[in-house]
């Protein structure tokens, strides 16, 4: 599906230009209008600029602060959040040999988008957030600082970078994705990173942002083109990603809707209610004890039956009945009202016509109690031991609902339990009473009330333990060493709870507190205790702050044909002039061999002499019988024997002619020697004014000093601070990168759920179990269930893409 359908798309969603005129607002940042830079900015003065009639601003001096509002920040930071395309365009006329920042969008020490050229290294660096979370940097090999006129565009659309100087592409690059996803409170500079550092020296001019990726149009209307961004491809193709996906689950989600469609086909769903083992219907209406329920959406409601007062006829009075809740009158012949004789063992009856009749009773049962202890009653003929057990005579049965037989002197009676009080005033029926709305309970102070059926209880409040069932009292964590305190904090007991504050030497919150280190640990160290770093490997000193140079300590011994380069943090070892490496990368520096420059052309020999090839470089050698003069040829010009000059692109190096050989190396450094070339030397140089504060304005640097930061190797030159990316070693045949914590450079690893990166061919593709095409990179939910997830994956050695699975 995406693979046939992928051109034709392409072809229709693809029609783009963009003319240097008419730009919508809404697209475009101005920064020149935005900060009103023609208001008065020390350190800034209008110019004439590059067009004739047009106006630049000169950046001079190292105190000023080009810095836009906070207000006028977030103006310029809302259009630009959330953009994956962009095209920064700018016009400037740099210093030689400065060192500076043209446009700096950062937050606190995360660069979202930066731009620097270097005057030392002559290179362009461009330092912007990544998708993935992190500061990335490119660095273009290129002088921007050599005095003259420039335009400059650079443009960034997904994972596509262009660098474009005076409309012509320079370079284009495949990068990590940016993220435009900038925090309130982020800030906005012009021409400086900060108050402290890349000061960018010279004139600028029409610096944009314009929120389109081929907004290089706008500077170079020639290079007008209709052709797709990389952003415009990766963007449908993760649409059709997303699709494939969408129509999969939308699949297997209506072939399982279908299934319980059949199932329940016919079915009437309601929700009913259970009570004491019954199923009720909803809104079905019952009796339970003396209490009308009904049933509503599943839950039962009770409420106490009324009864009217009893309206009963002469001769008659109300009583309660077996079975009912109300009281009934008593109708004649229906209720027997029994009398006994005393002297006379009968029993006598009132019937229908209002007369009193004789029934013959049967005899009494024989008492086991002497007769000092049996009682007459009033309702029986019969005497019965004091004590007798009336309520096992079934009256029992007559109390119903939380309610109990009590037995008396001459009878028995119902009796509501405790914690419950009478719905009838026979007590057969009762309901349960709630001590903490009505005030009779006992629970003291520190604890919270709750009913419960019959009775209560005293629940503790937070931060107190219980003394006995109706009170508790306040509880000491800190002594006990239930508090959630960081190791490195004290624990302060308070009302209800305790607090936690960091010690001396420690800052945090209290629940986590971390070391503080005065001027902070540098080069990847870590603060492990109140001023105490731990270095990573490579680094030394109170702060990390100085690199172990292995190769003068003698830590390292390198082959004979390579020799050691200390760089921050670590070596290598570098095939010496004369070799080359043979491919195998040795970490000695064994892989290292000779070159044939006789063959391969790169020797100086004049034409009157001849190549000899020797290990690690050449000879040139006179035929015999001529007389040879021993003049060089370098950079196409003859120079004669033992002449000398300096490098015209490097003033610092000097060369000479040896019979023949040309013998290059760096000026020699004394820094006694009054006519020293600071520039060359700038350790020679004195000045307080060519010293450097180091990022964190606590420590100096002397000219020419150098340092690692946050993985950016930077230099201390004639005052401005210089920094560029530190140098890593290629990782060939990677697919799986990582970049480990304290660390500046990847490893290859194999498992793909360490990986920081991981690198995918689009072009490549896979076949799930239903048929469906899936992108190299995709990952889907497997089909009928929830805790697999399939991805296609492509490897390296092979032009075949697999399905794998990955369990959760």
């Amino acid at each position: 599906f995406g693979v046939t359908i992928l051109p034709t798309m392409l072809t229709l969603f693809f029609t783009f230009s963009v003319s240097g005129f008419g730009i919508d607002p809404s697209l475009r940042i101005d920064v020149f209008e935005d900060l009103n830079i023609e208001e008065s900015y020390a350190g800034v003065s209008q110019v004439q600029g590059f067009h004739n009639e047009s106006t630049a601003f000169l950046f001079k001096d190292m105190w000023r602060s080009v810095r836009a509002s906070a207000g006028v920040s977030e103006r310029m930071l809302q259009k630009l959040r959330g953009r994956v395309e962009f095209t920064l365009l700018l016009t400037l006329k740099q210093d030689k040999f400065n060192s500076g920042v043209m446009l700096s969008i950062h937050h606190g020490e995360q660069r979202y988008l930066e731009l620097e050229s270097s005057g030392q290294r002559s290179e362009v660096r461009l330092h912007y957030w990544t998708a993935e979370r992190r500061t990335h940097s490119e660095v273009f090999p290129y002088s921007l600082a050599d005095g003259r006129w420039h335009r400059v565009a650079l443009s960034l659309s997904a994972s596509q970078l262009v660098l474009y100087v005076d409309c012509s592409r320079i370079y284009e690059r495949l990068v990590e994705t940016p993220s435009m996803d900038v925090p309130a409170g982020t800030t906005v500079w012009l021409g400086q990173r900060n108050n402290a550092h890349g000061f960018f020296k010279g004139v600028m001019q029409d610096v944009q942002l314009l929120l389109m990726p081929q907004g290089y149009i706008s500077q170079c209307p020639d290079l007008n083109r209709t052709c797709p961004t990389c952003n415009d491809f990766h963007g449908l193709v993760q649409k059709i990603m997303e699709l494939q996906d969408i129509l999969a689950k939308t699949s297997g989600k209506l072939a399982r809707a279908e299934e319980r469609m059949r199932a329940l086909d016919g079915c009437y769903c309601e929700r009913t209610c259970s009570l004491n083992g019954e199923i009720y219907r909803d809104e079905e209406v019952w009796i339970d004890g003396c209490k009308n329920c009904t049933c509503l959406n599943g839950t039962v409601e009770c409420e106490s039956i009324f009864c009217p007062a009893p309206q009963c006829p002469p001769n008659t009075a109300p009583a309660y009945i077996p079975g009912a809740c109300c009281k009934e009158h008593m109708h004649d012949g229906t209720a027997l009202k029994k009398r006994k004789v005393l002297s006379h063992p009968f029993m006598y009856v009132c019937g229908q016509n209002r007369s009193m009749r004789r029934v013959e009773s049967t005899s009494c049962p024989e008492l086991t109690c002497p007769e000092s202890e049996q009682i007459t009653l009033t309702d029986r003929c019969c005497k019965v031991c004091r004590g007798h057990d009336f309520c096992a005579e079934g009256y029992s049965s007559s109390c119903v609902e939380n309610s109990e037989c009590v037995n008396l002197e001459a009878g028995a009676c119902c009796s509501c339990r405790d914690g419950y009080r009478a719905l009838r005033d026979d007590s057969a029926y009762c309901q349960d009473v709630d001590e903490c709305a009505e005030g009779k309970h006992y629970c003291r102070e520190n604890t919270v009330c709750v009913n419960t059926p019959g009775s209560f209880m005293c629940v503790c409040q937070t931060g107190y333990i219980r003394i006995d069932d109706y009170s508790c009292t306040e509880h000491d964590e800190c002594i006990s060493g239930l508090h959630r305190c960081d190791e490195n904090a004290l624990c302060f007991n308070m009302v209800g709870g305790h607090s936690c504050t960091c010690k001396p030497g420690y800052v945090g919150n209290g629940t986590v507190c971390r070391a503080q280190c005065d001027g902070l640990c540098h080069n990847g160290g870590s603060c492990v205790a109140p001023d105490t770093c731990i270095c990573q490997q490579g680094f030394t000193g109170r702060r990390c702050e100085t690199d172990i140079d292995e190769c003068s300590d003698g830590f390292v011994e390198c082959d004979s044909r390579a020799t050691c380069v200390n760089l921050p943090g670590w070596y290598h070892c570098e095939c010496r002039d004369g070799y080359h490496d043979n491919g195998m990368f040795s970490a000695n520096g064994e892989s290292c061999e000779d070159i044939d420059e006789c063959e391969t052309g790169r020797h100086n020999c004049a034409n009157d002499t001849v190549c000899f090839n020797m290990d690690g470089g050449y000879d040139c050698r006179c035929p015999h019988g001529k007389n040879c003069t021993g003049d060089c040829v370098h950079e196409g010009k003859v120079k004669h024997n033992r002449q000398i000059w300096v490098l015209d692109d490097d003033r610092c190096s000097v060369c000479s002619c040896q019979t023949g050989l040309v013998m290059c190396r760096r000026m020699v450094c004394d820094c006694e020697n009054p006519t020293v070339d600071v520039s060359c030397c700038p350790e020679c140089d004195p000045r307080l004014t060519s010293q450097c504060l180091h990022q964190n304005g606590l420590l100096t640097y002397n000219n020419g000093d150098t340092w690692v930061e946050n993985c950016q190797q930077c230099q201390c030159m004639r005052g401005e601070v210089d920094c560029w990316p530190v140098p890593c070693a290629a990782v060939l045949d990677c697919e799986f990168l990582v970049v480990p914590e304290g660390e500046c450079c990847p490893h290859c690893v194999s498992d793909p759920c360490q990986a920081d990166t991981v690198r995918n061919d689009i072009t490549k593709t896979c076949v799930d179990e239903y048929g469906i095409t899936r992108f190299s990179g995709s990952a889907w939910t497997k089909h009928g269930t929830e805790c697999s997830l399939c991805q296609c994956k492509v490897t390296r050695q092979s032009s075949d893409a697999s399905v794998n699975d990955m369990f959760f």
